[in-house]
């Protein structure tokens, strides 16, 4: 009989949206640091080599810790700088591969944030994903990535590039006996004001996630506090840490509750 351990597979998670500045860094560091203290071990992947947010994020936890001599859960960091001949992509898409694979039978989560564009890296993670979670924030110029709307009239005239590579990951998912890919799109940077801009933004993703086949999570608030911890390498998560002796605000506390959300909103049974 096989030893458990041995048939330990990790939830894969895949941060993604093809456009930059949707706060895929920031939901990364939050979903792992969630898991950790719930108990699970987690492994993180950052393909965006050129930006690197996620590394920069996770590099200045462990100087803060080191600094102030305390213990917070740090994921296991693997950071992919893009290779730049293409003759050698082949090469590098099958050493991301493995890996993955490597880290599969060893954690129970692993969080890989993706390019803002696509490439090679891009397109390989998403071989792998048990779930896709695609930060959007209350912007015409995001959810075209999703569907090519006319809004003058509200139809929908075409799905957008976005859309298209995930029907195909779907299909190619489908080939390889994953027949359920678990694709949330997730508000981020979301104005804490209501507006008629985000008020049309949300219509008419409620009404792209029954016709494409994401669930649709309310994310996150575009909140100050999310930008202040990234340079202390903290989450909000953190907070409550009594070694930390930070004081939580209602905003903070809020902000927690966010993320406890999108955490939870990962279960297909949501």
């Amino acid at each position: 009989m096989e030893n458990e351990a041995e048939n330990k597979k990790a939830h894969i998670i895949v941060i993604s949206n093809e456009k930059g500045g949707t706060g895929k860094s920031t939901i990364s560091m939050h979903l792992a640091i969630k898991l950790m203290l719930e108990g699970f071990s987690v492994a993180t992947f950052d393909l965006d080599g050129r930006q690197g947010s996620l590394s920069k994020y996770i590099e200045n936890r462990r100087r803060f810790c080191e600094l102030q001599n305390v213990d917070l859960p740090i994921p296991e960091h693997t950071r992919i700088h893009p290779e730049e001949n293409p003759y050698l992509f082949t090469q590098a898409r099958d050493s991301l591969a493995s890996q993955i694979r490597q880290k599969q039978n060893s954690f129970d989560a692993i969080i890989i944030d993706t390019p803002g564009t696509k490439n090679y890296l891009f397109e390989e993670a998403h071989k792998y994903a048990d779930t896709v979670i695609t930060p959007m924030s209350d912007s015409l110029i995001d959810l075209n990535v999703i569907a090519d709307i006319d809004y003058k009239t509200d139809r929908i005239l075409k799905p957008g590039h976005y859309s298209n590579f995930i029907w195909d990951i779907k299909k190619y998912l489908a080939s390889q006996g994953k027949p359920y890919l678990n694709w949330i799109v997730a508000g981020n940077k979301i104005s804490n004001f209501n507006s008629k801009n985000k008020t049309t933004i949300f219509s008419h993703l409620e009404r792209l996630s029954k016709i494409y086949g994401f669930r649709l999570c309310p994310g996150l608030k575009d909140r100050v506090i999310y930008k202040e911890l990234f340079l202390e390498g903290l989450t909000v998560l953190d907070m409550k840490n009594e070694a930390l002796k930070m004081k939580m605000t209602v905003s903070h506390i809020a902000a927690k509750r966010e993320i406890n959300a999108l955490a939870e909103f990962i279960s297909p049974e949501q």
